[in-house]
């Protein structure tokens, strides 16, 4: 029942402050007992996700709703992150290009392999938008340890996180998923191509594309790194 109503909120983009119904209103639309709805309620003031107000006024609020972004095709969403999402994988983005660009160099053999399995596991799980974020990230470390700047992995890793931790809910933002996926696809497997055969020209222009796949949900028509262009 609470994850019911956290789904309803999401989809809503209702925001904070937002009244969401009486809980006798709530029991009579959802057809639950009015001990399910206390202790669905319970779970989602737990969650921080909303108040309850006594009174002739009162009634169920949102508090603190779930932060979202767009990133690719992907649609986020990101319940107790104390920082803008966004802002972390803007961090990721830059710390992504770096470390392609001086894996070009260092990856090894067994590094090669290893951003190979991410991208058959990438293929694999293409259908279900979280799993596939999930599966990127592990892509885009195998690349990081590839660079073996360590301090700079240990950022990685902790901003990579922080994101699967707080993640609650991905979803694909367009009916043409299936072709964008294919697109994404062959950008990573590119990448990973440019990587092993040390070639640094296709890998800048395999970065630029990677760049216009992401878009931001503060601003839609801009793409890190590519303002310019």
């Amino acid at each position: 029942m609470a994850d019911e109503i956290e789904d309803e909120l999401l989809t809503s983009g209702a925001p904070a402050g937002a009244r969401i119904g009486l809980r006798t209103e709530l029991i009579r639309r959802f057809e639950v007992s009015p001990s399910v709805m206390n202790e669905a309620l319970r779970i989602l003031r737990d969650r921080d996700l909303v108040t309850v107000k006594p009174g002739a006024h009162g009634g169920v609020f949102v508090a603190n709703p779930a932060a979202q972004v767009r990133l690719g095709n992907l649609d986020l969403w990101f319940r107790q992150l104390r920082l803008d999402p966004k802002h972390l994988f803007e961090a990721r983005v830059y710390l992504e290009d770096l470390f392609a660009t001086v894996a070009l160099t260092r990856a090894t053999p067994e590094d090669i392999r290893a951003m190979q399995w991410a991208l058959e596991e990438m293929r694999a799980v293409s259908g279900d938008p979280r799993s596939f974020l999930e599966a990127t990230m592990r892509f885009h470390l195998a690349i990081a340890r590839a660079s073996r700047i360590e301090v700079l992995i240990g950022f990685y890793e902790s901003i990579i996180t922080v994101l699967g931790a707080t993640l609650v809910r991905a979803s694909y933002a367009s009916d043409q998923h299936e072709e964008m996926m294919r697109h994404n696809l062959e950008v990573h497997a590119n990448m990973a191509a440019a990587i092993r055969d040390q070639d640094a020209v296709a890998l800048d222009k395999i970065l630029v594309l990677h760049h216009r796949d992401l878009i931001w949900a503060s601003d839609p028509s801009r793409s890190p790194h590519v303002d310019d262009e």
